[in-house]
């Protein structure tokens, strides 16, 4: 009789092990023991369901062999039969455990054939939503066994903002059961094999820039490596007696404060058009949006323009903090194209919806939207948020730099709010905030100026 002996799992992996739910995300953070426990239940899988088929996938081949080919063969010897041209093993009860890889597009369409019953896709983030929803449909069949699918993940990667809504945050739609979904956080501190076996490494993630250390070591979802936005507070942080926040619940805007509207165009893609209100110290919130997008991140409603600004001129005609109120409007300076017909800012004067053209420099643009974005010396940032403007929370703090330029945003993600943002902090450009040096006669210019001193410029 064969036997493979399997160790003591750590109490994290241990609740992996048994979880029964349909979906299951188990992370969070770096050196948690997720591959070990993705082997594990493999194993233990395939062992006791005669005949089930599972499969393990990775973004690359390579990190299939080196995390679990390799230990596979080790930890099962000649208890299964492992075959190089399928990339499986095979159990003496029928089972099989097969190993695929998402390198790239044509390699998830090759296995749109394949049924399984358990799906294990390991480092999930690495993988876009796309991929993830296209790749979980081989988890179908008509035999007993309930169908599963299982993720490792850590915070960032192009799979972060859907692995969280799902797991983290739990913000489900409309054909996603709650009860279908359990999340397991581990930590590196949870995997005590490798805290007796390899103490450094715990000691390398305290190490890390403050950002990286708060994604790898603690498994801070709202924080990952290239995040654009990173001064963006979506909840508040307290240092002392400070409170850092940007999102705040809403109030009555004083009819004297500017209103400013900005917008970006969006067919296919989503369009997002937002009303900022502005106080007299030139501080900026953003109390409106309308934002074209269905229910799947970055898929536009395809409203015509026409019915773009028909929208608009309603709500700023209906809503008691915009009607009667003179409107700034500034945009995309596209819309003003013709070459392809007649030029969608066409349709908006059909509408009494008036635009001046946004000035398009992208990295003086973005440097305005970080220097809004950021906390003076008092602890207060220079734009604010409603709640209640959901595309933009939900959004910005996802949004990551340009793969070939460190200082440009990745526009192959949902940037259409910040591209709106970036227009508005053109149109109302801003100095940096900087603390006041104290004067030759050692008074205090904070006692003069209380903080905002010389933080807009006209």
């Amino acid at each position: 009789m064969k036997t493979v002996t399997i160790p003591a799992p750590n109490p994290k992996q241990r609740l992996f092990l048994l979880d029964r739910h349909r979906y299951v995300a188990f992370g969070g953070a770096r050196g948690g023991g997720k591959s070990w426990a993705v082997r594990a239940k493999a194993v233990l899988l395939a062992a006791n369901y005669p005949g089930i088929k599972i499969m393990i996938v990775r973004r690359t081949y390579p990190e299939l062999r080196a995390n679990h080919i390799n230990p596979l063969k080790t930890l099962l010897g000649d208890c299964a039969d492992y075959k190089e041209s399928t990339k499986e093993f095979t159990f003496p009860n029928g089972s099989v455990i097969l190993f695929r890889h998402c390198e790239n597009a044509s390699a998830v369409d090759k296995y749109q054939g394949t049924e399984v019953d358990v799906l294990f896709l390991d480092e999930a983030t690495q993988l876009t939503e796309e991929e993830y929803d296209r790749i979980k449909t081989c988890v179908r069949g008509v035999n007993a066994f309930p169908k599963r699918v299982y993720l490792t993940c850590n915070p960032g990667g192009a799979g972060h903002s859907y692995v969280k809504r799902l797991f983290v945050d739990r913000a489900f739609r409309d054909n996603e059961n709650p009860a279908d979904y359990a999340f397991i956080r581990s930590l590196v501190t949870d995997n005590t094999a490798l805290m007796e076996n390899d103490p450094e490494y715990i000691r390398q993630l305290q190490a890390l820039p403050p950002k990286l250390r708060k994604a790898w070591l603690e498994g801070d979802w709202n924080i990952f490596e290239g995040q654009f936005f990173e001064e963006f507070k979506d909840v508040p942080e307290h240092y002392g007696d400070r409170r850092f926040t940007h999102v705040i619940a809403p109030f009555e805007i004083p009819p004297e404060w500017k209103i400013v509207r900005s917008f970006d165009f969006g067919f296919a893609k989503p369009f997002s058009c937002d009303w900022w209100a502005v106080d007299f110290e030139g501080c900026a919130y953003l109390i409106l949006q309308l934002y074209g997008c269905t229910d799947t991140p970055n898929e536009g409603v395809k409203w015509h323009p026409d019915r773009i600004f028909s929208e608009i001129r309603r709500m700023e005609c209906e809503h008691r903090w915009l009607k009667g109120k003179c409107i700034d409007g500034v945009a995309d300076p596209s819309i003003w194209d013709a070459s392809r017909g007649e030029a969608i800012i066409e349709a908006a004067d059909r509408h009494f919806v008036y635009f001046a053209k946004g000035d398009n420099k992208r990295l003086p643009g973005w440097m305005q939207c970080h220097y809004r974005l950021s906390f003076d010396e008092t602890g207060r940032p220079m734009v604010y948020f409603f709640n209640t403007c959901r595309a933009a929370i939900r959004t910005l703090p996802l949004l990551q730099y340009a793969p070939l330029d460190p200082e440009d945003l990745n526009t192959a993600q949902e940037d259409h709010f910040a591209d709106s943002f970036r227009y508005f902090c053109m149109s109302r450009p801003i100095t940096p905030a900087m603390k006041p040096e104290p004067t030759a006669y050692g008074d205090d210019p904070l006692d003069l100026h209380k903080g905002r001193y010389g933080r807009f410029s006209y």
